[in-house]
């Protein structure tokens, strides 16, 4: 999944749990916080894979034997500060994005891409990227058009949410 994919992925996640859980849509703190841990993992490993410190650009931040102890200390912090909120924003966002990056390569039969998963326990491949999905009136669908979809859907939600986050960005900006 392209990386701007995994931040809408982690609103809409997040946005489910607040609609879900309290009624309303997000707000501004844990909203960014979402984001920030859907990005996370891409943030981690592409720069260490454009480094060359890791084999491919799926590695340490997308292994579960990684994000599990993160999430779970990022939990206990925000918990021992009384702002679970963001410890479940921040867990939302960040397994969203490991759980999204997995029916790709089970629609396509790619299964040894998965080993991101166990990684460095299990092997990593590199990267295949876009895979095909189908064909509709001669027309190759892949996996880049559901990708924008659930973009458009995201940035859609967090527009009529009242894009939150913008107003934090603008006060430390200025």
């Amino acid at each position: 999944m392209q990386p701007v994919v995994h931040l809408a992925v982690g609103y809409l996640c997040y946005a489910a749990y607040t609609r879900w859980s309290r009624g309303e849509p997000p707000a501004e703190t844990p909203a960014i916080v979402a984001i920030f841990g859907a990005a996370l993992p891409d943030l981690l490993d592409k720069p260490l894979h454009a480094a060359g410190v890791v084999p491919v650009g799926r590695t340490i931040g997308h292994s579960l034997l990684f994000a599990i102890p993160l999430v779970v200390a990022v939990w206990l912090v925000a918990r021992a500060r009384e702002r679970r909120v963001l410890g479940v924003a921040f867990a939302i966002g960040y397994l969203s994005h490991v759980a999204t990056d997995v029916p790709w390569h089970l629609l396509s039969g790619d299964y040894d891409e998965l080993g991101f998963l166990l990684w460095p326990v299990t092997h990593m491949p590199e990267y295949t990227g876009t895979k095909p999905l189908g064909t509709v009136a001669g027309l190759e669908i892949t996996t880049l058009w559901l990708e924008a979809v659930v973009l458009f859907a995201g940035v859609a939600l967090w527009w009529i949410d009242g894009r939150p986050g913008v107003e934090w960005l603008r006060n430390r900006v200025t």
